[in-house]
């Protein structure tokens, strides 16, 4: 898959803008209209779950579909699933944690991703094998905004996407923090907007989530000064 973002140096999925919508597709109909009303609302990155059956043919399906999204693979869980989740077009991958062996098939894969971590010690730990950018997770359950503004000092050169019971109230004050480049979040999908097919309404969700980060955030994605690649946790970009 070529980037849908202009030439220019080299982006994090943090840097694409200020919310990675977190979905959990059930029916990979919904796939597309979803995508495309997330992106037309200013949330070009797209997370979606390994939480249901349909969630690899949703991802090929914006994919191959939606060229204006970057789409990716959330709770990404074993080796064997990162190759798949590749395969079926996933820009970049997402665990909700992370051991030695999906670290190593993440970082073989290709494409920029996001390990899951929720301790010091598990910040460290990545640090020390070169991945500077992390989802921080479960954020609320695991300390919040508290937590991540006591990590900055001495672990400034670590970056964070929190996700996990963040709404649109609480994600200011996340954005606010040095070490948040972005937040996750599913608020801007609700379920009975799903249900009844109502993509003008996701639309306007999403706008308003994408409008809650600094006013110059992703905002490359429309002015043509944006990048070409995705830089990866550990600095690198292919």
């Amino acid at each position: 898959m070529t980037s849908p973002l202009p030439s220019g140096s080299a982006a994090s999925v943090l840097d694409l803008a200020p919310v990675v919508p977190v979905l959990v597709v059930s029916d990979v109909s919904d796939a597309v209209p979803l995508a495309r009303a997330l992106v037309a609302g200013g949330l070009p990155a797209i997370e979606v779950t390994l939480r249901t059956p349909a969630a690899l043919d949703a991802i090929r399906a914006i994919a191959g579909a939606v060229p204006d999204a970057v789409v990716g693979a959330g709770t990404v869980l074993t080796p064997e699933q990162v190759d798949d989740c590749v395969a079926a077009g996933a820009r970049f991958l997402v665990s909700p944690g992370w051991t030695d062996a999906l670290l190593e098939a993440m970082r073989g894969s290709g494409v920029p991703f996001l390990p899951g971590v929720s301790t010091t010690s598990e910040v460290v730990a990545l640090l020390e094998r070169g991945v500077r950018e992390m989802k921080f997770f479960p954020a609320q359950a695991a300390g919040g905004t508290a937590y991540l503004r006591s990590l900055a000092g001495p672990l400034p050169q670590a970056r964070f996407c929190p996700t996990g019971g963040i709404g649109p109230a609480t994600a200011p004050e996340y954005l606010s923090l040095p070490n948040v480049g972005c937040v996750g979040g599913s608020w801007m999908v609700p379920a009975d907007a799903m249900a009844a097919g109502d993509w003008g309404r996701i639309e306007e969700l999403a706008r308003g989530a994408a409008g809650l980060g600094d006013a110059g955030l992703g905002q490359g994605l429309s002015s043509g000064s944006g990048p070409d690649r995705l830089r990866h946790a550990d600095g690198t970009c292919r």
